[in-house]
């Protein structure tokens, strides 16, 4: 069966980099706090966006966010800010430039705390994947009482950005439940990783 027969979620259309991030990363359990930070980034920014449009820009909050490293974000000062700012290859959002350094700092403390932000995240679903079994792609929730959990917890650890909704799509893109749908091929194939 060629890539283009099988059957997907309904989501990602046809777009070669929505297919291609669909296929190989979305659902996939992360557990790796470089990828974690990554991906929460990326969703801070996605917030009153389309997820293809920071698709399209990833590579270039890469190169403008030092490739993700939180421990030099966390030091952006002014200077840097006024760069990130005038960044035409990035969402140039104030707030949300602002939240990410803020975020790096408040991560690096998570960290602190309990050893990896992967062990701190992974606790609100005991440490694995969440098998959920939605038809359709309307049945997938926004939002859940475990979501709901989270987002307030990072708020009170001065995390911003990261409202139930956000922190849901987190879940999803790094495997914290599997929201596949269940005709979707990979629904299967991330029903049994770890």
């Amino acid at each position: 069966m060629n890539s283009n027969d099988k059957k997907r979620c309904t989501w990602c259309g046809n777009d070669p980099l929505y297919v291609a991030y669909h296929d190989e990363e979305w659902g996939v359990p992360v557990y790796d706090d470089d990828r974690l930070f990554e991906f929460l980034i990326l969703e801070t920014f996605q917030a009153g966006l389309s997820w293809i449009t920071i698709l399209r820009k990833r590579e270039n909050f890469r190169k403008a966010f030092d490739n993700f490293d939180y421990k030099k974000i966390a030091k952006y000062g002014d200077e840097k800010f006024e760069i990130l700012l005038n960044d035409k290859g990035i969402i140039r959002n104030k707030l949300k430039i602002k939240a990410t350094i803020t975020n790096a700092q408040a991560f690096m403390n998570v960290q602190e705390e309990f050893g990896s932000f992967s062990k701190y995240i992974w606790q609100f679903t005991d440490g694995k994947p969440i098998q959920n079994a939605f038809k359709t792609s309307k049945e997938v929730p926004a939002t859940t009482e475990i979501s709901d959990a989270l987002s307030k917890d990072l708020k009170k650890r001065g995390f911003k950005f990261v409202g139930s909704t956000v922190i849901y799509a987190h879940m999803q893109a790094t495997g914290m439940v599997n929201d596949h749908t269940t005709d979707c091929f990979r629904y299967e194939e991330l029903k049994n990783l770890k």
